[in-house]
Formats: C-alpha cells, sequence, structure tokens
C-alpha cells in the first residue's frame, strides 16, 4: 500500500506538452485518440508514465489515478509482481498458436474462484466475449431475440448496442420500452431483436417476459451497470431473474467486465443471482487486452472442436496470448478475498466522505455506486433505474466542471463522474479525493 500528500494546486498546471501532442495527434487520428471515452474539451491530458496509484503525465505533474484505465487496473499501475511476470514471460515468448500452461492454471483459478463457472475460454475484450456469450445461447436454444435491460451499457456488439441512452422522447410506456439505438451504422433489423426492459421492476419483468420469453435466447445484465447511474439491485431481484429466466428457458448472461472486482466471486457473489454464462475482462488481464466468457458445461462444450466441427466457431490471433495470461494470474492472485473486503471498504469511506461534503454545501449531489466503484450522482438520493436516473440528473456541466477542476486539484476521474480505487491505495487518498473534491465544488456551477 502506498501513501502521501498532494499539496492543493494554486494554479492550473501547465499542459503545453498535452496540446502539442493533441495538435499533432488530430493530423493522424479523430479527435486525437483511439479511445473516444478520453476526450473532453479542450484537449485531453496525455498520460507518460504510472506508478502504483499515480499517473504523471507528459508535462511531469502527477496525479492520483481515480479510473485506472477504465476500471481494469485493480492494482494501479506497474505492480512490481505483474511487471516481473510480464516480463519473464516475454523473456520466453509473447504468443505463439499453441496453447500454453499460463492459460491453463488462470482457466484454473477463475473456474475454482466462480462457482458458477464450470467451463471458461479467453478472447481480447469484453465487448468480444459479451458477443461470444450472446452467439452461444442464440446456438444452445434456438433462438434469436435477446433482451436487456433499459440503459446499461454491454459494450459495442451491435445488438447490445441498443437503449443504452434513450431518453423521453423516444423510450416509450415504461411498461412496453422501445429499443432505440445508441449508435449510427446499425442495422434496422437489430432493433426488432432486443426486447428492452426496466430495471429493479420484478412486475414489469414478469409481465415482459411472460409475453416475450419463448423468443428470447439470451438475457443480458450487468449487476452494476454505471452507465445507467449505477442502480444498486434490489434485494432478490436477481434471484428473481434467474428464476424467470430458468422458467422460460432464457440463457442468462451476467456482464462482469466491470462488476467483477465487486466481490472474490464478482458481482454475483454480492448481489445474488445465478448466471448460465459470465463474460469478464478488465481486471483479470492485470492490464494487459483481455475477456472471457464461462458458465455451464453444456453450454460451453457448443465451442468444443474435440468432437467433430464445433457448432459455435471462435478464435482470434491473440486470445489466451501468454502475456496476457500470466499477467492476469498475478493480478487475480493479488486480489484475496481480505483484500476485495479492503477495498470496498475503502471505496465506502470514500463514498461517505464525498457525500459529507455534498451535504455541507447543501448540493443536490451524492457519491453513489457500491465497493470499489462510484459515481457522482446530480441527484440526492439513490438511483432505482435508469430513467430515474435520467428524468432526476441536474445539467451535465456540473460534471464537467468538476472533473476539470479535480484534473487542476491532481485528481483523474472520468468526465461522467465515475471513479474506481485500486489496492496501491489506503486512507490518505480517499482523505486526498475528499479534499480535492471540496477545493474543486468551490467552481462547479450551480
Amino acid at each position: 500500500m502506498t501513501s502521501g500528500s498532494l499539496s492543493s494546486v494554486s494554479a492550473a498546471p501547465s499542459t503545453a506538452a498535452s496540446k502539442h501532442l493533441f495538435d499533432e495527434a488530430c493530423q493522424y487520428i479523430p479527435c486525437g485518440s483511439s479511445r473516444v471515452h478520453y476526450f473532453y474539451e479542450p484537449y485531453p491530458i496525455y498520460a507518460h508514465s504510472g506508478r502504483g496509484c499515480r499517473l504523471t503525465d507528459v508535462d511531469g505533474v502527477e496525479r492520483l489515478d481515480f479510473v485506472n484505465n477504465m476500471t481494469s487496473l485493480i492494482h494501479g499501475h506497474a505492480h512490481p509482481q505483474i511487471v516481473a511476470a510480464i516480463t519473464d514471460q516475454a523473456q520466453r515468448g509473447t504468443a505463439w498458436s499453441e496453447p500454453g500452461a499460463e492459460e491453463v492454471r488462470l482457466a484454473k483459478h477463475l473456474v475454482e474462484r466462480v462457482p458458477s463457472i464450470e467451463r471458461i475460454r479467453f478472447g481480447n475484450s469484453g465487448t468480444e466475449n459479451v458477443m461470444m456469450a450472446v452467439k452461444l445461447a442464440r446456438a444452445f436454444t434456438g433462438r434469436h431475440k435477446i433482451a436487456k435491460f433499459e440503459g446499461f451499457y454491454h459494450g459495442y456488439y451491435d445488438y447490445i448496442q441498443v437503449s443504452v441512452k434513450s431518453a423521453a422522447s423516444n423510450w416509450g410506456p415504461e411498461e412496453s420500452p422501445a429499443s432505440v439505438p445508441n449508435s449510427g451504422g446499425l442495422s434496422p433489423t437489430v432493433l426488432d431483436e432486443v426486447v428492452t426492459i426496466p430495471f429493479n421492476k420484478p412486475e414489469l419483468l414478469e409481465a415482459l417476459l411472460a409475453k416475450h420469453g419463448a423468443d428470447l435466447a439470451a438475457f443480458l445484465v450487468d449487476p452494476l451497470a454505471s452507465q445507467a447511474g449505477s442502480p444498486v439491485p434490489a434485494t432478490g431481484f436477481l434471484e428473481r431473474l434467474t428464476e424467470l429466466t430458468r422458467h422460460h428457458g432464457i440463457v442468462l448472461i451476467y456482464d462482469e467486465v466491470v462488476s467483477f472486482r465487486l466481490g472474490y466471486a464478482g458481482g454475483q457473489e454480492r448481489y445474488g443471482g445465478t448466471p448460465d454464462l459470465t463474460a469478464l475482462g478488465k481486471i483479470i488481464g492485470g492490464g494487459l487486452p483481455v475477456g472471457a466468457v464461462g458458465g455451464r458445461a453444456d453450454i460451453m462444450a457448443l465451442l468444443d472442436p474435440s468432437k467433430g466441427p464445433p457448432k459455435v466457431l471462435s478464435g482470434g490471433t491473440f486470445s489466451a496470448n501468454p502475456l496476457t495470461m500470466a499477467a492476469g494470474l498475478t493480478a487475480m492472485e493479488l486480489y484475496t478475498r481480505a483484500e476485495v473486503e479492503r477495498l470496498n471498504a475503502l471505496g465506502a469511506r470514500l463514498r461517505d466522505g464525498m457525500n459529507a461534503c455534498f451535504e455541507a454545501r447543501g448540493l443536490a449531489m451524492r457519491a453513489g455506486g457500491d465497493g470499489t466503484l462510484c459515481r457522482i450522482l446530480l441527484m440526492n438520493e439513490p438511483v432505482r433505474d435508469y430513467r430515474h436516473f435520467v428524468t432526476d440528473s441536474g445539467p451535465a456541466k456540473q460534471l464537467a466542471a468538476m472533473h476539470a477542476r479535480l484534473l487542476d486539484e491532481g485528481v483523474i476521474i472520468t468526465r461522467a463522474g465515475t471513479a474506481c480505487l485500486s489496492t496501491p491505495m489506503g486512507e490518505s487518498e480517499v482523505e486526498m479525493f475528499v479534499r480535492a473534491l471540496d477545493r474543486a465544488l468551490d467552481h462547479v456551477p450551480a
């Protein structure tokens, strides 16, 4: 665990080197970055190096990193044991066509760690393996349609880029939500294949599954959906979802690409319910590109080529590459049950400190989220579902101002107001974040 102190930034730190890189990058890359989430006005900060929970930009400014590559760096930057695992493996080879012992070891660890996972297959991203889970469900059931919760994000696969950012103008009645495209380039037929369902409303869940259940191959859920405002599942809701999907013969898919960090065995351990398949990513790669899908042996058997051509084809030049497998195994072994519990408790302390700042100023804001995940909400009550989040939120300019001021104060969050913890953090880093937030709020518009 590292600790230290960051003094208040009296004036905005220099960003001249970032500005130079941005101007150059825009000549070759749309908006100067291949990652849309990292763009913000007038230009993003460009990173140079990271160690532990601190990131240093190209101007030499060090900040506390509460983004951690979009929640993927559970152990922060350049953890010595993960670096050693990568270095050792790189000296023996970075990739090969054949399977390796590293893949077997990480698979064994995850199967033994998560009770619902009997078999597992690795890929290169969360989106890729959510897509694979959907294909497995379709092949297993012989059905084509899928269901998802309104406002939940599951990656960039066509069929799940639906009803992620719908609004009152197009989302339709709550008892039968419209399926709304979230991106250009989607085939119009995609909308016919996706049933959108409100979250945390068991009566509507039952009614809509009674209507559509016979046509559904899969039901996707993120146990803690950040882009929907991080609504915590109501007590018993995911258990009821499990019962209903079983009743209708629907493959239940947990998207735990982000939420896996919330429990030793993921969000499913923390919130309940039992998925048939689980999509993983982010923290299981130790800071390198990774994805995985795992679950029931009879469904995963559709990928097995040992008895003839597999029913579902999958591959990838860098799937289960030994660098990722070595880094991922080390990261998972370091993320013990005790460390999960410590970091979740630290997350609760962070949210309490943030809420004290908001309450002291009489602001209609709160820190939502759970465990190691935090989201600044422009409302003063817990989010129930996506429509509640969108309808009752304040102006987004407040988050943009807060993001910019926190950068000046030496703290990195996302421009959407999300933050996460990493294991190098302790109470001192939480206190530094809260003090920086308190100062930043002086500059946030009402």
